[in-house]
C-alpha cells in the first residue's frame, strides 16, 4: 500500500513539474509514514514541506497542487486531507485493505519479502570477539543483531555474507598463551607471579588442566620460548571452538571465520601502508607512521605503525576492509560495541583512502546489556558465582527468549534483560505472548479440521463478513508487514520487528478474546478462519526472521 501511495505522489509531482506548477529537477525522496493519530488517516506524507524550501513557496499551497494532480485510477483512496502546514493525509478504502490479504495467501512463507536489494552483495561482520575467552552477554546481543540484520537483508533481495573476524595476531595472543602457561606451571607446584595483566578467568585454569592431562609435565623443564607457541595455539583453538559451539547453539552460523593472520601474509599490511603513504594519506613523525584522519573529521591523526615498527589495530582494519571490498561486496556492515564510537571517523577515513564512498560502509553500534533477576541487578562477576556468558544465559532462559529479548530495544540503547521475566509463561513475557498467538491460531485450525472445515484460501471467502473495526485494524496490520521488513532493511534496525510482533499479537489476542472465530455461521467462520490464518502466516514469517521458533502447541 505504501509503495502504491508513493507511486501516486511521484506521478503527481511529475505532472506538476510538466505543467510548470513546480520546478523539479530530480524527484525528492518521498517518505510516507503511519500517523500516530488514527484520525489523521492511514498514511501521511510531508512531501510538500520537503519541496517548499527549493520552490520558495508556502508548503500548504504545494500540498494543494500535489493533491489536485493525484490520479487515483484504482480508487484506492477514500479521501485525502491537507492538515497543518502541509501534511497530506490519506484514507484508504476499506475494500483495498482486504484485497491485500490475497497477497498473503499467494505468497505464504515468502510474504514480507521484496526485491529492494536487487541482488547487491553485502557483507555483515559481527561478534568478532577476541579468542581470549568465552562469549559474554554483550557479544550475545551483537550476535543476534548481526544475524537478524543479515536475515532481513536476505529477505529483501540482498546477497548476504556473514563473517567473523578472528583477532588472532598481536600481543593479546601472547598474553593468553602466557596466562595458560603460568597456570600450567602452578598446577605442577611452581610458584608463579600471575600479574593483573594476565587473563584471570577460571577458563584459563581449565585450559591449563587440559594441557596437563594431554602432555603431563613435558613443558615443565622447557623454557617459555619453546612452550609459548604450543600453549597459545592450544588456547586459541580451544576457545574458538567453544565460541563456534556457543554461536551454533544460539542459532548464529557464519559463512566465514576470517583470521587476522591472513592480512600479514606476504607483508600485505606493510605494502598497503606504503601505497597509502605514496598517495599522501600517511606521513612519518617521531619514528611512527600516522594516518591523516583529521582530514576526514577525526579529532586527531591516528598512528598506523608504532615507533617500535609494530602496526596498530587501525592498520590491520584498513587492510581488512580492503580485503572485503576486493571480494566484490557493494556494502560492508560492521557491528561494534558502543565503546568503539570514537573509532568511526578513522574507519571512514580508511575506506576513503581505499577509494570508497561513505555509503559503502555501514556501522551499527550495540549498547551494553544489564542482567536483572526479578527486577534486581545481577552481579557480572564470575568470581561471585553469577554467570555472564552467552551459553549460561541460553541454558537458563532458552534460545528463543534470549534472542527475542536482545532485540527488544534499539541496538544503540541500553538493554535491561530480566532473566525471570524471560522464563515466564505469561502475557508479561513478550516472546511467550507472540509465540502463544501463533500456537493459539494453530489450535483454531485444528478445531476447524475437527468440525470438517476446509481451511479457506482467498477465493473461498466472502469479505463482506469482515465488518468489525478490529478486523479492519488487523487487516491493516497484516498489510503493514512488508513495509516493516523493508523499513528495517533500509535503516538496519531489527528491533522494529519485535515492536511490530508485539502489536500484532496484542491485536489478535484482544480480537480472539471478544469474538468466536468458528461459529454457527459458515460464511462468517470461513472469513474469520482466513483472517487468522493470514495472521499466523505473518507471525511465523516474522519470527523466522528473528531466528525464533513458531510453536504449534504451547
Amino acid at each position: 500500500m505504501k509503495k502504491k501511495l508513493i507511486e501516486l505522489l511521484e506521478n503527481s509531482i511529475r505532472t506538476c513539474s510538466e505543467k510548470g506548477i513546480l520546478e523539479i529537477g530530480e524527484l525528492p525522496f518521498i517518505e510516507v509514514e503511519i500517523p500516530r493519530e488514527e484520525s489523521h488517516g492511514d498514511y501521511s506524507c510531508t512531501a510538500s514541506m520537503v519541496l517548499a524550501s527549493s520552490q520558495g513557496r508556502n508548503p500548504r499551497k504545494i500540498a494543494e497542487q500535489i493533491v489536485e494532480n493525484i490520479h487515483d485510477s484504482n480508487n484506492m483512496l477514500a479521501k485525502i486531507e491537507i492538515a497543518g502546514p502541509g501534511f497530506i493525509n490519506f484514507f484508504i478504502e476499506k475494500s483495498m485493505w482486504f484485497a491485500l490479504l490475497k497477497e498473503v495467501d499467494e505468497m505464504g512463507d515468502r510474504y514480507g519479502g521484496s526485491n529492494l536489494g536487487k541482488g547487491k552483495k553485502v557483507q555483515v561482520e559481527f561478534v568478532s570477539a577476541n579468542p581470549t575467552g568465552p562469549l559474554h552477554i554483550g557479544h550475545a546481543r551483537g550476535a543476534v543483531i548481526g544475524d537478524v540484520v543479515a536475515n532481513i537483508l536476505e529477505s529483501t533481495g540482498y546477497s548476504v555474507f556473514r563473517e567473523y573476524y578472528i583477532n588472532d595476531a598481536g600481543t593479546q595472543m601472547d598474553v593468553l598463551g602466557r596466562s595458560v602457561l603460568l597456570r600450567y606451571l602452578e598446577l605442577l607446584g611452581k610458584e608463579i607471579d600471575f600479574s593483573p595483566e594476565c587473563y584471570q578467568g577460571e577458563y584459563v585454569k581449565e585450559l591449563a588442566g587440559e594441557i596437563f592431562k594431554e602432555y603431563g609435565d613435558e613443558y615443565l623443564a622447557k623454557g617459555e620460548k619453546d612452550a609459548m607457541k604450543v600453549f597459545t595455539d592450544y588456547a586459541v583453538n580451544s576457545i574458538l571452538y567453544g565460541i563456534k559451539e556457543d554461536l551454533n547453539t544460539f542459532g548464529v552460523v557464519f559463512d566465514c571465520y576470517f583470521s587476522e593472520k591472513e592480512l600479514y601474509k606476504d607483508d600485505g599490511v606493510t605494502k598497503l601502508l606504503a601505497e597509502l603513504q605514496e598517495k599522501g594519506f600517511i606521513y612519518e613523525e617521531g619514528n611512527a607512521l600516522w594516518f591523516k584522519t583529521t582530514d576526514f573529521g577525526d579529532e586527531k591523526d591516528r598512528v598506523v605503525v608504532r615507533e617500535n615498527g609494530e602496526p596498530t589495530y587501525f592498520a590491520a582494519d584498513i587492510a581488512y576492509h580492503r580485503d572485503k571490498y576486493s571480494r566484490g561486496f557493494d556494502t560492508v556492515i560492521d557491528i561494534w560495541g558502543a565503546d568503539h564510537h570514537g573509532y568511526i571517523p578513522r574507519m571512514y577515513a580508511g575506506i576513503h583512502a581505499l577509494g570508497k564512498e561513505k555509503e559503502a560502509l555501514k556501522i551499527i553500534l550495540v549498547q551494553l546489556v544489564s542482567l536483572l533477576r526479578a527486577g534486581k541487578p545481577v552481579s557480572m562477576s564470575t568470581r561471585g558465582g553469577e554467570f555472564v556468558t552467552l551459553r549460561e544465559v541460553v541454558d537458563e532462559v532458552g534460545r528463543d527468549a534470549a534472542r527475542y529479548n536482545f532485540l527488544m530495544r534499539r541496538s544503540d540503547s541500553h538493554l535491561d534483560f530480566d532473566l525471570e521475566l524471560a522464563k515466564e509463561q505469561s502475557n508479561e513475557n513478550p516472546v511467550y505472548y507472540v509465540q502463544y498467538a501463533h500456537a493459539r491460531i494453530s489450535s483454531i485450525m485444528r478445531l476447524a479440521h475437527e468440525r470438517d472445515y476446509n481451511i479457506p484460501g482467498f477465493g473461498d471467502i466472502d469479505l463482506k463478513f469482515l465488518t468489525l473495526p478490529e478486523e479492519i485494524t488487523l487487516t491493516k496490520e497484516i498489510a503493514r508487514f512488508p513495509e516493516v521488513v523493508e523499513g528495517s532493511a533500509r535503516v538496519l534496525e531489527p528491533h522494529r520487528l519485535t515492536f511490530y510482533l508485539n502489536e500484532l499479537a496484542s491485536l489478535f489476542h484482544s480480537y480472539y478474546n471478544k469474538n468466536r472465530v468458528i461459529s454457527d455461521d459458515p460464511g462468517l467462520s470461513m472469513a474469520r478462519l482466513f483472517l487468522v490464518k493470514s495472521i499466523r502466516t505473518v507471525l511465523k514469517n516474522a519470527l523466522r526472521l528473528l531466528g525464533v521458533s513458531a510453536p504449534e502447541r504451547m
